[in-house]
């Protein structure tokens, strides 16, 4: 069915707008589980691909952001437990690390940052991510990792006081 200016929008069609209006937040979220870029992208791919064959479970009034973060974090999972049985030794690839090594002490404490957020336990990784990263609220949060706000705040807590332990501050100080 062609569209015509007069002619009223499907809902499908609506939603499919949504969908692809939130692809810049998929492929951010997809970057929070994997720092090469490709594979944050075969993520994305991959997650819209299972939206679109599930598309029918999913409910009008339901965050689609939501829905989709989910389809994601379960698709990242899934793959994890695939990739650990499959690949032994991944993790210690000598080509993922860089060639040359940043001087600028700002680039090296990134570094440190990020090695020590990768240190933090999965669950609370993940808070962090969420909420002090992505800027998702709360609510939306306990959405997403399908837990209860008490224990967002918990792990959030839990991941920033470890963070600030490990790189000397406080916990005040991160993330707002």
């Amino acid at each position: 069915m062609q569209e015509t200016p007069s002619s009223p929008r499907r809902s499908d069609d609506h939603n499919s707008d949504a969908v692809v209006e939130l692809i810049p937040a998929l492929r951010a979220f997809a970057r929070t589980f994997h720092r090469d870029q490709n594979d944050a992208d075969d993520l994305v791919q991959e997650t819209l691909v299972k939206a679109i064959a599930k598309y029918h479970q999913y409910h009008e009034g339901t965050h689609l952001k939501s829905w989709l973060f989910t389809i994601m974090r379960n698709t990242f999972y899934n793959r994890s437990v695939v990739s650990r049985r499959e690949a032994p030794g991944v993790a210690d690839c000598v080509a993922s690390l860089p060639v040359t090594p940043a001087t600028q002490e700002w680039a090296v404490r990134g570094h440190e940052l990020e090695d020590a957020i990768s240190r933090l336990p999965e669950m609370q990784r993940e808070m962090l991510i969420l909420i002090a990263i992505r800027g998702v609220s709360y609510l939306e949060a306990a959405e997403i990792c399908n837990c209860d706000i008490g224990t967002v705040k918990s792990r959030l807590f839990r991941s920033r006081a470890r963070l600030a332990q490990e790189l000397g501050g406080t916990a005040s100080g991160l993330c707002g």
